[in-house]
C-alpha cells in the first residue's frame, strides 16, 4: 500500500523519517519527499509547512504526483481536553475548522459547500483505536485553525464552540477538505506535544522535543505498520 505522510514541521519529518527502511529523498513538483518502507508499505513522506493554505497545496500536490491509497496527517497537536495528557495521541474521528464562519445558513466552522465537519476514514480509524499501545490513543474531534493557540482564553472559546474537541493544530483541516475532494481516505493521527492554557506551555512544548519525542512517535510507528495491504484492498 502506498501512504502519503504530510507533517508540518522540519522536526516531525525526521521523527517519521527514522521509522523507514530503505530511504531516499526526490523532488517531485514543489515539494521534496523522503520515501521509504514501513510495515510492507511503500510511505511518502512530506513537509508541508504550517498553516492551511500550505497544507492544502501539499496535499494537493501529494495525491496527484505519488497517488496514495491513503493519507495521514501526522506530527504534533496541542491538547484541550483534560482527558488528553502530554504524550498521548489523538486519532480523528473528525475534523473541523475553529476560525471559519460563512454566515448565515452554516454552521461555525463550516466552509459553504462543504459538510460542517469533515469525516476521518472509518476504518483507519478503527484501526487506530485497536492499537496496543503504552501511549493512549483517544479517538475524537480535532480542531484547525490558523493560530498557535497558547492561551487558555483562546483554548475556552475553542472548546465553547466545539466541547467535544480533543486536539488542536493548524494543518488538519486543510487537509482533511482537499481528501474530501479527492475522494482519498485520510485521517489525522497526532502527538499531543502541549496543553495551551498551562502553566509553562512554552517549556512543555520544547521539552517535549528534547526529551519525549521519541518514544512518542513510537505509537505513530505502530499506526502505520498496522496498515496492511488488505486494507487498502478494501479502501478500493
Amino acid at each position: 500500500m502506498k501512504i502519503g505522510i504530510i507533517a508540518a514541521m522540519s522536526d516531525e519529518r525526521e521523527q517519521l523519517s527514522r521509522l523507514l527502511t530503505g530511504l531516499h529523498e526526490e523532488q517531485n513538483g514543489l515539494f521534496r519527499y523522503v520515501t521509504g518502507e514501513l510495515g510492507g508499505n511503500t510511505l511518502y513522506i512530506m513537509k508541508c509547512g504550517i498553516g492551511k493554505v500550505n497544507a492544502a497545496v501539499g496535499a494537493s500536490e501529494l495525491i496527484t504526483r505519488m497517488q496514495p491509497d491513503v493519507v495521514v496527517s501526522t506530527g504534533v497537536a496541542g491538547g484541550i481536553d483534560k482527558e488528553v495528557a502530554v504524550m498521548d495521541v489523538v486519532a480523528a474521528s473528525q475534523v473541523v475548522y475553529h476560525d471559519v464562519w460563512c454566515g448565515m445558513g452554516n454552521e461555525y466552522g463550516q466552509v459553504q459547500g462543504m459538510p460542517p465537519k469533515f469525516a476521518c476514514d472509518e476504518r483507519l480509524v478503527q484501526v487506530a483505536a485497536s492499537l496496543v499501545s503504552p501511549v493512549p490513543v483517544h479517538v475524537g474531534l480535532i480542531c484547525s485553525g490558523d493560530k498557535f493557540v497558547t492561551s487558555l482564553q483562546e483554548l475556552e472559546a475553542i472548546k465553547a464552540d466545539f466541547p467535544e474537541g480533543l486536539a488542536v493544530d493548524m494543518e488538519s483541516g486543510a487537509i482533511a477538505q482537499v481528501c474530501y475532494l479527492y475522494k482519498v481516505p485520510f485521517i489525522s493521527f497526532r502527538v499531543i506535544s502541549d496543553t495551551p492554557g498551562a502553566e509553562g506551555h512554552w517549556e512543555q512544548y520544547e521539552n517535549f522535543w528534547e526529551t519525549m519525542a521519541d518514544h512518542s512517535f513510537g505509537v505513530v510507528k505502530a499506526f502505520l505498520e498496522s496498515l496492511t495491504d488488505g486494507l487498502s484492498t478494501s479502501l478500493k
